[in-house]
């Protein structure tokens, strides 16, 4: 929508592609290693996740992971590493792996991308998250 602002948050907000079982468990994977509950949850179906896209530019078709930080949208393999910077235990050392070209680890992430419905399998509906989580998931 022109004109349009982008959505303001104040924590990091993780983009995903709700009917992707692979984008769904990593959503839970995050949720098991964010003991601060710091990252917060939308489907790109929804309209937030909508509005987010049309604010930055993104294609209609892109239906992957993003992050939207401090107003800041990364993607691809860079988004997975900013999160894991920000999990317990030992997944911040990952973030160690931001020296690799870009073009290198997107290549290897774009390559599971695109083979993500076929290994892992597609939802007919986006996730609901259960009465405890629904605090960390946007959904308007």
């Amino acid at each position: 929508m022109p004109g349009q602002s982008a959505p303001v948050t104040q924590d990091p907000v993780i983009l995903f592609d709700g009917e992707c079982n692979l984008c769904n468990g990593a959503v839970q994977f995050v949720i098991r290693h964010d003991k601060t509950q710091r990252f917060r949850f939308a489907a790109l179906q929804s309209a937030f996740g909508q509005t987010v896209k049309q604010t930055h530019n993104i294609p209609a078709s892109l239906d992957s992971f993003l992050l939207l930080e401090d107003n800041k949208l990364y993607s691809q393999s860079t988004a997975a590493l900013r999160v894991a910077k920000k999990l317990n235990a030992l997944y911040p050392v990952l973030y160690g792996f931001i020296i690799i070209p870009p073009f290198i680890r997107n290549g290897i992430y774009n390559f599971i991308a695109r083979n993500r419905y076929k290994w892992f399998g597609k939802r007919d509906s986006c996730m609901i998250p259960t009465k405890e989580l629904q605090s960390l998931f946007i959904n308007d």
